[in-house]
């Protein structure tokens, strides 16, 4: 071989291109990329870009529905809500810059989620932050966890957008590669919607906003393709982590709204992953155009910069508009009032082909199909391998490894209690005025707009956000379709039926087939749940190579459910339970089905017994659905005082966290799940679709004979009242946990701060 030849090679090979996608780019071309091309394939071939590893998989997911007027593909999904009103929602990671800057890995993950919602022409009304990192008790990941925090927060509070939903979970698996799932809402008339396409040749490519700079070069597109070890050089990653401005942001959202209102822009696209290469071939290759582009004229925060570092640069807060010829000193003066910057790069063509030059008709530089930087990217069928001994760990049984008494069943309890509510104080979850159930509670709920007007309506948006590694480590597929049960429940204990999910799938090596299988399985469970509850897939993300010193984090599909309320004349319930109150058990099929069900994948077994395996409960999606469609009806009728789904640490933590939220003791008799079942399974097994309800007595009868219609099981279990909070199994006559009110709330409320430094604020 050449020494030119090895060159050339060791050019490709660092760029992250194999051997065999080299050869593809050759064949593509018909003869040698120059180094210009070579950085755009690469980055728009990264895995963060093309998805070269998940999209078979991802067809198999429902997408189609009446309602969805965008799906997969775009900025962010788009769903008709009716009275000319639509919709816009997404979700994508930032794990790997956050785990390297969490500050600005954080922040920048809000501002690139914004951009792609008025990037379809809506007007971002809500953010939420599904977050999850290692042990709080480990310094590393604590000063993550703060950092990611205040990211979120600055930005967010500063942009101007409310943070009203989200997640926070501290485990293991995340030591040392957190993940930052953030989704954004918006809403738009529906006849404003714009697609991120280039279909009318002859129009120009605007670049509007912020300057272009090294900070971000690669970005996420480079840093997504890679795990982490102990001898990686954050110095070195450091400026893939792009830096945000969200003043910059404030201006660039008005700005494109005010000329999206006004019909000026014909296309137009965000500079996330993969910067002007991907902006420009896609909105190309989906308006089956071409595009010259004058990389002189690209506005420079640092000078001189290389054509493939102004390429591939990811800074932030950067749209490129299509703009007619006619329309462009219009824009321009939208621009100027907003004090936006923004320049004339290039032209669209009909020929296909993206020519980068430099200048406007000058030599080019670099000369490809735009859509083979886009739609022609590989895609691969990874082995699969389930794992050898995945039935030997579904046989374990974490209660029968567990060798202390019942006695234990309060400690475990308390250990067990943490309110995130020190998280949602960082962030303003109040602008706008549209919050009707804020964060704290199973699900938000807004009052939606008529954006036309401004007006409020009479319907409400309800948003959650919900993931379990520990059902999804103990059985992908199972795991991942309880997960979409449990964000249906969410909704439908704010009043609120389920109209789209968006996903952020968080998963460890794609070249490692155990992952693979996950990931595949994954995808069948999320598809299983959806087609059961009516919900199409609408959009999502792939975050691969999520992984330490070669070890994968447990599988984290992350999902972001979208509902409506049809009217808010009758608020949802929150804590209004009063003493004498019933508590009731909405979805238990009663004693007949009852059997031993097994406490894999329970916070309880993974966090007290110190055992990761054993087999999940079994699922009725028929039954779950139900369940969500009757609560969601009880509550829009009234039928309930305090309404809570039962989840994480199973049916003890959830009577403790209404408790919490009431501020009132309670007397509860639970069904035993097995006739010889020690205490730890009746309360902490986790079985899906089962939801708790505190009723006024006088609307008692009517309730459970509504129940009974529905095919929805219903369980008395004891009282609201008094001052302690006493639970046990139905078979017993003693309390397997007896607390003092004040104690639990005081656990609760305080688990947080304490754990994040003792902040208190």
């Amino acid at each position: 071989m050449s020494a030119s030849r090895s060159v050339e090679d060791d050019v490709h090979r660092a760029l992250g291109l194999t051997d065999e996608e080299y050869g593809r780019i050759r064949e593509l071309l018909r003869r040698a990329p120059n180094h210009l091309e070579l950085a755009m394939y690469a980055v728009m071939w990264s895995e963060h870009c093309s998805y070269k590893s998940s999209r078979r998989h991802l067809a198999r997911l429902p997408t189609q529905a009446p309602w969805v007027l965008v799906g997969p593909g775009e900025n962010a999904g788009v769903v008709d809500v009716g009275n000319g009103i639509a919709v816009a929602v997404r979700i994508e990671s930032h794990n790997h810059p956050s785990a390297i800057e969490p500050y600005q890995g954080a922040a920048t993950g809000v501002g690139g989620i914004l951009r792609d919602i008025f990037a379809m022409g809506a007007r971002p009304i809500a953010l939420a932050d599904p977050l999850r990192v290692g042990p709080l008790d480990d310094p590393r990941s604590n000063w993550i966890a703060q950092g990611i925090v205040s990211g979120i927060s600055g930005y967010g509070n500063s942009v101007g957008v409310p943070t009203i939903a989200g997640e926070f979970v501290s485990c293991e698996t995340y030591r040392g590669n957190p993940l930052v799932n953030v989704a954004a809402v918006g809403t738009m008339p529906a006849d404003r919607l714009v697609l991120g396409r280039a279909t009318e040749v002859g129009s120009l490519a605007v670049l509007m906003g912020a300057l272009t700079g090294r900070d971000g070069i690669g970005g996420v597109s480079v840093l997504a393709s890679a795990g982490f070890d102990d001898d990686a050089d954050d110095a070195a990653k450091r400026p893939s982590v792009q830096v945000g401005d969200p003043y910059e942001e404030k201006r660039l959202i008005e700005a494109c709204l005010e000329m999206l209102d006004a019909g000026l822009v014909g296309g137009i696209q965000d500079l996330g992953g993969a910067g002007l290469t991907c902006a420009t071939s896609e909105t190309a290759s989906r308006g089956g155009t071409g595009m010259d582009v004058n990389v002189a004229a690209v506005p420079l925060r640092q000078a001189p910069m290389e054509p493939f570092e102004i390429m591939t640069s990811e800074s932030q807060e950067r749209m490129l508009a299509i703009v007619s010829p006619a329309c462009v000193a219009e824009v321009m003066s939208i621009c100027a009032r907003w004090e936006v910057a923004a320049t004339v790069i290039g032209r669209v063509t009909d020929d296909g082909l993206l020519r980068i030059r430099d200048s406007a008709d000058g030599a080019v530089l670099a000369e490809v199909p735009a859509a083979t930087l886009h739609d022609e990217a590989p895609s691969y069928d990874r082995p699969q391998q389930r794992p050898a001994d995945f039935d030997a760990r579904r046989e374990l049984d974490p209660a029968a490894l567990d060798v202390r008494d019942d006695a234990a069943c309060a400690t475990d309890l308390l250990a067990m209690l943490a309110d995130p509510t020190w998280v949602y104080r960082q962030y303003d979850h109040q602008l706008f005025l549209n919050t009707v159930v804020g964060p704290g509670a199973d699900a938000t709920l807004l009052r939606l707009r008529d954006p036309r007007t401004g007006e409020f309506t009479r319907r409400g948006l309800g948003i959650t956000t919900d993931g379990n590694h520990r059902w999804c480590h103990a059985d992908p597929r199972r795991g991942t379709a309880m997960v979409v049960v449990e964000s249906a429940l969410n909704l439908a204990c704010v009043g609120a039926d389920p109209l789209a999910i968006v996903n952020c799938l968080n998963f460890g090596n794609p070249t490692h087939p155990e992952v693979m299988w996950q990931l595949s399985e994954s995808i069948d469970g999320m598809s299983d749940a959806c087609i059961a509850l009516g919900v199409p897939v609408v959009g999502g993300n792939v975050s691969l190579y999520n992984e330490t010193n070669g070890s994968d984090i447990a599988p984290t599909p992350v999902v972001c459910m979208i509902g409506l309320h049809p009217d808010l004349a009758q608020r949802p319930a929150n804590a209004d339970a009063q003493p004498g109150f019933e508590l009731v058990l909405l979805g238990d099929a009663g004693d007949s089905a009852l059997s031993t069900v097994p406490l894999g994948g329970s916070q309880w077994a993974w966090e007290r017994s110190g055992c990761r395996d054993g087999a999940l409960p079994s699922l009725d999606l028929d039954a779950a659905a139900a369940t969500a469609r009757f609560v969601a009806r009880g509550v829009r009728n009234g039928m309930f005082a305090a309404i809570h789904d039962v989840s994480d640490g199973g049916i003890a933590v959830a009577l403790a966290e209404m408790c919490c939220r009431n501020r009132l003791g309670m007397q509860a008799r639970v069904p035993p799940l097995g006739p010889t079942a020690p205490a730890v399974r009746a309360l902490f097994a986790e079985p899906t679709g089962r939801v708790l309800a505190g009723v006024d007595p006088a609307l008692t009868d009517r309730t459970r004979v509504q129940a009974r219609d529905a095919g929805v099981g219903w369980r008395s279990l004891g009282q609201f009242g008094g001052e302690r909070l006493r639970i046990g199994r139905d078979t017993k006559a003693s309390w397997d946990v007896d607390l003092d009110v004040n104690e639990v709330i005081e656990r609760w409320s305080g688990a947080m701060s304490s754990a994040l430094g003792g902040v208190t604020s």
